[in-house]
């Protein structure tokens, strides 16, 4: 998994690295300005054959002074390069002092004026203004000029953007002006920041590219937040065994006309590698079932003894509850299910009856249990985290998915997965893991009616073979993204598992 770093935590890495004396902050700069050009040419390879016109934006920071590296080395490279800078040469840190002379032998440095940043006319525009440790909205004067440059005209200029978009938190992903810079390219360095991934990072940063600069990983564990990924080794089967060796699961189904989302979900569970995967079912709804499962077993649950009595078998050692359930039914079953203290994966109808008896049903919450919900569900769980996390940031770092996430997994006592394009999976305990629908791995295909049943089914099959609730949270939503990618156009939910074998060679192979 690749672990993502705040600005803070950034910040204490290169800091550690220097007073070290492993790496100077020179040589740090000088790396980053290489990786910038270097991942600019690779992201636009016909800039390499044919040098043209760039124009460098620098910031009164290091971020600027990165800036004026790539000046520089543009320069080199036979580039004709402009150099505008926010702010006084005299106030810059000292490293970036030293670039901004060295830059200062070879070409001129313009003094920022609004009106002449918007009408740069180049090939390539260099946004080094800011980079990712932002904590306040950046002056009118300074956003719109280059928030014009990065949207003019039907082909935008080609503008890249040195750690972050300006004005764009890096913790959260989310803006803190009105005014918007969208970059065709985003380059960072050592390891990539939340907000590269969260909110609207994505859509502002345009393409990322992480460039190494030299810096030692040691000590990072303590930033408990990683791209999600599964373990190969974790999901492939034995050679020998049974089915219970596998586990059983339980997908409880609503009334007749409504089995669908449950059917979905089962089937989710039985891909995935559960040994058996039961339906339970009311009793208007057997034939309807019957009629549309082969592999996946059928038992009347009629009310909540009835599950009472199912749970006496200890082999059944999951539950997915929720999918197509309806509100009554699920006001029934929900407390027996938590009470029998298998695990347990709560998600649509079983999300909606907790928040209504949120007293006394998040008591009954226990360490084995997944809650899945969307925006609408988790705003009716924790209304005040999702309060906190609608409203307009003022500073940075703003508060952010990852951070109401992890706050909804400690009150509740068990993982909650934060669905979206940017799904955040959260334990009581801090371990986060971020699986982002972005970049290479885009999937608009899963915005289809019943997808989300199938990720419930794909929890709860996981954790009937007997992965931590975590991990069974975050590999369902890792495979669910990868089925999407697998299957392409056209999606619709009874693909998705169907298309898990062939997701399970690919990594096998």
């Amino acid at each position: 998994m690749s672990e993502l770093l705040t600005a803070a935590q950034m910040r204490a890495v290169e800091t550690a690295a220097i007073s070290s004396g492993a790496v100077s902050g020179l040589a740090l700069m000088e790396q980053a300005g290489r990786g910038v050009v270097e991942a600019v040419l690779e992201h636009w390879p016909g800039m390499a054959r044919a040098p043209g016109r760039a124009c460098v934006l620098c910031g009164p920071g290091n971020n600027g002074g990165d800036g004026f590296v790539i000046a520089r080395l543009l320069h080199d490279r036979g580039w004709g390069v402009e150099v505008f800078l926010y702010g006084d040469p005299e106030k810059l840190p000292p490293d970036a002092r030293a670039n901004h002379d060295r830059w200062r032998a070879l070409g001129g440095v313009r003094r920022w004026a609004a009106q002449d940043v918007a009408g740069c006319d180049a090939d390539l525009i260099v946004e080094a203004v800011f980079g990712a440790g932002l904590t306040r909205a950046p002056a009118a004067e300074i956003l719109e000029p280059i928030a014009r440059l990065s949207g003019r005209g039907d082909t935008p200029a080609r503008l890249v953007a040195v750690d972050a978009p300006a004005g764009l938190c890096m913790d959260s992903g989310r803006p803190l002006a009105e005014a918007t810079v969208r970059a065709g390219l985003t380059v960072t360095f050592h390891r990539a920041r939340p907000g590269h991934y969260l909110a609207e990072g994505p859509e502002h940063c345009g393409n990322l590219r992480i460039k190494d600069i030299g810096l030692s990983a040691a000590g990072e564990g303590r930033a408990q937040l990683t791209l999600a990924a599964p373990d190969p080794t974790t999901l492939a089967k034995h050679r020998s065994g049974h089915k219970y060796g596998h586990g059983h699961a339980l997908v409880l189904s609503g009334g007749a006309g409504r089995t669908g989302a449950a059917r979905l979900a089962a089937r989710g569970a039985l891909r995935v590698g559960a040994g058996l995967v039961t339906m339970g079912v009311p009793p208007a709804a057997q034939q309807e079932v019957a009629c549309q499962i082969t592999a996946l077993m059928l038992r009347r649950v009629a009310d909540g003894a009835a599950l009472a009595e199912v749970l006496a078998d200890h082999r059944v050692n999951a539950l997915c509850l929720g999918p197509g359930l309806g509100l009554d039914r699920a006001r029934d079953l929900v407390p027996v299910a938590l009470g029998a203290g298998r695990a347990v994966v709560l998600d649509a109808d079983a999300l909606t009856g907790l928040a209504e008896d949120s007293a006394v049903l998040f008591a009954m919450l226990h360490e084995n249990c997944v809650l899945t919900p969307h925006g609408g569900e988790f705003a009716r769980l924790f209304p005040d985290i999702a309060e906190r996390l609608s409203a307009r940031p003022e500073r940075g770092p703003a508060y952010s998915k990852v951070d109401a996430t992890r706050a909804a997994a400690e009150r509740a006592g068990c993982v909650v997965l934060f669905k979206g394009p940017d799904t955040v999976i959260a334990a009581p305990d801090g371990r986060c893991r971020l699986c982002a629908a972005a970049y290479g791995r885009a999937a608009p295909w899963l915005a289809t009616a019943g997808s989300g049943d199938v990720l419930a089914g794909l929890i709860a099959g996981l954790l009937a073979r007997g992965f931590d609730p975590i991990e069974a949270a975050t590999t369902a939503a890792w495979l669910h993204q990868e089925a999407a990618r697998s299957f392409g156009p056209g999606l619709i939910a009874e693909d998705l598992p169907e298309a898990l074998p062939g997701v399970f060679r690919a990594l096998q192979g």
